[in-house]
């Protein structure tokens, strides 16, 4: 019970401050992803053999939940507002596909496949969380009604 007010309380905090929470956020998250793929990978630390498609799959972890949360509170298009998690991970593949083609222009970079497939497994995996999330919520949302 007391994760369940947890995730509630989180809910309608995220609701009532949705543009300093979740659009903000959201925003400044990307350009930091748009500016970090612009670093030619020469210059950075390697610390483990799979640490390129670890990063990749935490950025785009942690992106698909802002843009799932941005989509789902947003109001001005429907379509998105029904099927939040649908469309985003639509977006998150197509801007992943996008910033890998990108890559391949940086000098020092290059564009890899493995790399968009570990960002959409990011993507999918924290859409798992967020639909337990939003059920929890909806749940929540019913008992009080």
């Amino acid at each position: 019970m007391q994760s369940s007010l947890f995730v509630n309380r989180l809910y309608k905090t995220l609701q009532e401050h949705k543009v300093l929470l979740v659009y903000v956020p959201l925003a400044v998250y990307w350009v930091i992803i748009f500016t970090a793929t612009t670093i030619p990978v020469d210059g950075l630390p390697k610390f483990f053999d799979a640490q390129d498609k670890f990063e990749h799959f935490a950025a785009y972890f942690i992106l698909e939940i802002l843009l799932a949360l941005t989509l789902h509170f947003q109001d001005k298009y429907s379509a998105l507002k029904l099927k939040p998690i649908l469309f985003s991970l639509l977006f998150l593949s197509l801007y992943a596909a996008l910033d890998e083609i990108h890559q391949y222009f940086i000098p020092g970079r290059y564009a890899d496949v493995l790399d968009w497939i570990a960002d959409v497994i990011g993507g999918a995996i924290a859409i798992f969380l967020l639909r337990m999330f939003f059920k929890k919520t909806l749940v929540l949302q019913r008992i009080e009604e």
